[in-house]
């Protein structure tokens, strides 16, 4: 394993501040105790961020991996900082708060350090993606905002935020929020850069965060496009790093926080060896010139004749 100097942390507008490396966790089909010894390796090496939504299925293996961890003295509670979602079959106002209480109580905790409305859709009580036409609902962001902002003040959650919203759909959220999003987590690495929305987010004091930093290879939504680039690869070649470590090693050199994906143990400690080293500035130029794409859509939440978002261009308001 090797040797790592210190992850660097980013301050957010909360006051909070956020690890600039976290582990994903979407474990759909994957087993509890395989998510939860991956948790506690990742724990043991170093990771102090851990990224879960309630739809991802690995809240309950997270917990017991939090409530050894705490148990054992390995790490202190707060030292870490766990992130969940709100899902979109609970942005009814009634709905929010009790949907938070239910994650923390699979998380095995009383608090949680973000918060985010998962996406800037609604849908039906118990729909299952991909949803069908008429599960897909009109969507009313200001309501289910008033009620994460509560979240604060109950104590459920230090900060607040979202996740996949455009500049549009922030600066709409701000024209009424009384509390900023701490937080917009988003798809970002070197084929997707995000920098328009990056930029407006540094304007606002919005931290982003990137989910998918390596484009989610061997998954159904994901590509490789990322870890097989010819000009990723060549840096790394050069540098003795491997394709993954460079496009993390973008993100936080980029102020990104940054949220790999992984239950394997070497590759949970390859992606944590993003640190004590840099991509110099001719490095960082030829990777902001690779061609761009989005690579993970959410088609599914667009239809032609219900819901909000009648095209792709609706659900992202047709930015890059």
């Amino acid at each position: 394993m090797p040797t790592q100097s210190k992850p660097l942390r980013y301050l957010l507008n909360s006051g909070d501040s956020i690890p600039a490396l976290g582990l994903g966790s979407v474990g759909f089909a994957v087993p509890r105790n395989v998510i939860t010894d991956a948790m506690l390796h990742a724990i043991k090496i170093g990771y102090r961020h851990i990224d879960t939504a309630s739809s991802y299925g690995s809240e309950p293996a997270i917990g017991d991996a939090l409530s050894r961890a705490f148990g054992s003295g390995i790490v202190k509670r707060e030292e870490m900082f766990i992130t969940s979602k709100l899902w979109c079959d609970d942005h009814d106002p009634e709905d929010v708060i009790p949907a938070l209480q239910r994650s923390l109580k699979k998380l095995q905790l009383d608090h949680l350090d973000l918060y985010l409305m998962h996406f800037p859709v609604k849908l039906k009580k118990g729909t299952k993606l991909p949803p069908k036409e008429e599960e897909i609902l009109p969507v009313d962001i200001q309501s289910t905002w008033r009620e994460m902002e509560k979240c604060i003040g109950l104590g459920l959650a230090k900060s607040i935020g979202v996740s996949n919203f455009s500049i549009k759909k922030l600066t709409d959220l701000l024209s009424y929020a009384t509390i900023t999003p701490a937080v917009d987590q988003v798809e970002m690495h070197p084929v997707w850069q995000q920098r328009h929305l990056r930029e407006f987010c540094s304007s606002k004091g919005i931290h982003v965060s990137a989910w998918s930093p390596l484009a989610a290879p061997g998954t159904y939504y994901g590509t490789t496009e990322v870890i097989q680039h010819p000009v990723i690869n060549a840096i790394a070649f050069k540098l003795g790093k491997t394709p993954a470590q460079v496009a993390l090693r973008w993100g936080v050199q980029n102020g990104a926080s940054v949220l790999p994906k992984s239950f394997n143990p070497s590759r949970i400690e390859e992606n944590f060896d993003v640190f004590g080293w840099d991509l110099s500035e001719q490095h960082m130029r030829d990777l902001q010139e690779i061609s761009q794409r989005r690579t993970n859509t959410c088609w599914f939440f667009c239809n032609a004749t219900n819901g909000p978002y009648k095209t792709l261009q609706d659900l992202w308001d047709d930015e890059s």
